[in-house]
Order: structure tokens, then sequence, then C-alpha cells
């Protein structure tokens, strides 16, 4: 039996032809900074978004830790989102090992933070407070994306009060796709963006952080003090531009799976669908059901996650057919 694997897009596995890629890689040290593959990646990916310098990373979740970490000293704060990644998923990274302080705050229902919440949650220059420094924001957050008029308003704001701004653009191109512009214009307003070519994007491994050479040469310090210098890079690097070049295009195949998956659940007794914006369908069930859903959808050989709440991601591993499979064996759950 096929397994049709729903978890997330991370579980994506190299094409065969990124996998030529990779093995043709030219390579180097890249913590000498000679690794080529790695140089032209950072100079590639930093051009597409617009910003001075990239640095290459293992991860999402590195990328956006060098980056707060970079632009917050310890005693700063960096405001965010209830739900954000760099907030709740990234095991509290910016508070342990850089002593920032996080400003959650709640979503409105469109994944956005209320301006007026995030201006009431800047700190007075007075010693009693940590001081407010940082503006975190996502997208795409839960499947949604940010709208354009937004950013440039929160981005806006921040800047006002003097605080530096970074995304976590892990899906930017999902963003990207679904509001029908440019990378570089969703990030425009941001000193700092983080994109993961190991999402939608099907590589192996890697993430990149992109802006200002001066914010960039600090990012670096930091990425070597948490053992994330890598060696012959290129190897990864060579799948993470195979990508850029090959997968971009694609994410839009995505999106409309998960518009077939969620259209395939409607009406069923039990469930409620979020209609995707991007390639995530969000159902929710009742909590007594659920595990027991998630326990026949893999005796049907289809996978999906419950953190919260019942949540399927498309990508390129997977199919019409495989959607199609995924549907039958949540109606045959419910005998609908």
């Amino acid at each position: 039996m096929k397994v049709v694997d729903l978890r997330s897009d991370t579980v994506t596995k190299p094409t065969a032809a990124m996998r030529e890629a990779m093995a043709r890689a030219e390579v180097g040290d890249d913590v000498f900074g000679d690794d080529p593959t790695v140089n032209a990646l950072q100079e590639r990916i930093a051009a597409m978004l617009g910003k001075e310098a990239a640095l290459f990373v293992p991860s999402g979740t590195q990328s956006n830790l060098v980056a707060i970490m970079s632009h917050c000293g310890r005693g700063d704060e960096y405001i965010v989102g209830q739900m954000a990644h760099t907030y709740r998923w990234e095991a509290g990274g910016a508070a342990v090992l850089g002593s920032v302080q996080p400003q959650p705050l709640e979503h409105q229902a469109d994944g956005t933070l209320a301006l007026n919440d995030i201006a009431a949650a800047i700190k007075p220059d007075d010693a009693h407070f940590a001081r407010s420094r940082l503006l975190c924001l996502e997208n795409t957050l839960g499947g949604k994306a940010l709208s354009l008029a937004y950013m440039a308003e929160a981005t806006t704001l921040a800047r006002q009060r003097g605080l530096a701004t970074h995304l976590d653009g892990a899906r930017l191109f999902n963003a990207a796709t679904a509001l029908g512009v440019p990378a570089r214009e969703i990030v425009q307003h941001f000193d700092t963006v983080s994109v993961c070519f190991s999402k939608g994007l099907g590589a192996p491994v890697g993430s990149a952080l992109c802006g200002s050479k001066a914010l960039i040469k600090s990012a670096h310090r930091w990425r070597k003090m948490l053992g994330g210098g890598m060696r012959q890079a290129g190897v990864l690097g060579a799948g993470a531009l195979h990508a850029l070049d090959h997968h971009v295009a694609r994410l839009a195949d995505d999106h409309a799976l998960a518009k077939r998956l969620a259209q395939g659940l409607q009406g069923i007794p039990g469930l409620t669908v979020e209609p995707p914006e991007t390639n995530m369908v969000f159902v929710d069930v009742a909590p007594e059901r659920a595990a027991a859903l998630l326990a026949h959808l893999k005796s049907r050989g289809v996978l999906s996650t419950g953190l919260y709440r019942l949540r399927f991601v498309t990508h390129l591993d997977v199919d019409a057919a495989g959607i199609d499979h995924a549907i039958a064996a949540v109606r045959e759950h419910f005998n609908v």
C-alpha cells in the first residue's frame, strides 16, 4: 500500500533531478567561506528577495534564532504572535539561548496581529521593562497568506516606534504564489527574512537568512556558536538551488490539491473544514473522535497530524490519486 503522507511538506524526498544536481555539486569548506555552491545559493536568494546578503543554515529554527539574536540583546524583547513558529514551536530558543523575552499577542481570525495590540505591547524606555526591539511576523501563518497591505502597515508602525522587523518566511513562496506577487514584494518592508528550502520547495535540508551585510555578519557568528557551521555544505546547497529553479512555480499544484481535498471533505457530519489558501487544510473534529480518525487513516495508509487541529499538508510527493484516497478514507471512517 502506497503511503499518502500529509503530515507536513517537510516529508518530501529529493527528486531524481535534484539528487543528480547534489551529486554534481562543486564543494569547499563553507566555514572558511570556500564552498562555491553555498556562496552561489546565498547570492541567489539574497538577490531574489532584494536583500544585501544571505546565510545558509541547517534549519528554519536556527535561521529564526540567529535573526532574533542578531537583532536583540540580553534583556531585549521581540513581539510575536501566540501561534507563530518563532514563539510556540521552536523550543523557547530565543529566551533560553538568547536571553530575549518574547511578548506574544493573540492573532486575529486572518492570522494578523492587530496594529493596536502591537502598539500597546511596545514598552516605554523604563528600567522596569524589557526593551522592545523587534517585531516578528510569519507568512504564511497556519496556511494563511498575510496581505501586502497589512505587512506594510505593521512594519511601518514598528519602524515608527524604533523596532526592527523580521519575517519568518518558512513558506514564503507559498505566500507569494497565493498572493500572485514576487516573493521580494512580500519581504521588502522587513529587515530580515528566513526562508526554508526543505518544506514546499522540496530540498532535503536547509534554510537561509537574508538581510543587510552587517546583520548577516552578526548572524554568521551566532550560527557558529550554535553549531550551525557546515563544511562541504554545497551538496545541500545544490538541492536548494535546484528547488529555486524548478519547484517554485509548481507550488500552485499543491494549492490546487489542497482545495481538492477540502472540497472532498465538505459535508461530512462532525467535520468542519476550513477553506485553504495555500497547501494546508485544517479540519475541526470532535476531540473524542480525532484520535480514532487518525488511527483509521493510518491503517489506510494516510498520515496526518492532530497537534492542535487536524492538519493535512499537500506537497510534491502527493498527487491527485493520493488526495482522492485520503478523502475516501475519511469518508469511510464517518460512513458517508
